[in-house]
């Protein structure tokens, strides 16, 4: 029992850990956004998956997360900057993994129109140019997102590449 008048101090908590990996603007933010915006514009994929994508990569190759955007920043052959070998195989890992398909869901909806896909898409490759040329403009990287996301719902799919598949897919049998 303590002494009256003395407060007993209890131990601070120990700092939790963000669940997001990206929390507001903090050292190598910049590359990150690049290393977002050039994930969405790749894949295709929406932020979700990019951050995702890019936290997962990181986790393989035993990095930060903004390690892993300074290594994707940087231009090829840079000497000894460049990124190593482990970095990069991570990277084509967390890809793979996040282009692999789920399993089909049973009972799909019908396909959407001919024009409704035709339009989606090609909304998206535009979006898609855009992110490419500037990938660190968020106007770029919003309009990408909505654009990925819109093509999820309307093909019913869960990622952006799936959805693109399926409507590729979806256009040729049309013609």
């Amino acid at each position: 029992m303590s002494e009256p008048g003395l407060r007993t101090q209890q131990p601070a908590p120990a700092p939790a850990r963000s669940a997001k990996p990206f929390p507001g603007h903090f050292p190598g933010h910049d590359a990150v956004a690049r290393a977002l915006g050039l994930l969405m514009a790749s894949t295709p994929c929406t932020a979700r998956h990019a951050r995702l994508i890019l936290a997962t990569a990181a986790d393989l190759a035993q990095v930060t997360v903004a390690e892993l955007a300074g290594a994707m920043a940087r231009a090829p052959g840079e000497g000894p900057a460049s990124a190593p070998g482990r970095v990069v195989r991570a990277l084509h890992r967390a890809v793979e993994a996040a282009r692999t398909p789920a399993a089909p869901t049973p009972g799909a909806t019908p396909p959407p129109s001919r024009t409704r896909t035709e339009e989606v898409l090609s909304r998206l490759r535009g979006c898609q140019a855009r992110l490419t040329n500037t990938p660190h403009d968020p106007g770029a990287v919003r309009a990408m997102d909505d654009a990925a996301h819109t093509l999820c719902v309307l093909m019913g799919r869960p990622s952006a590449h799936e959805a693109v598949l399926a409507a590729e897919r979806h256009l040729a049998e049309a013609t």
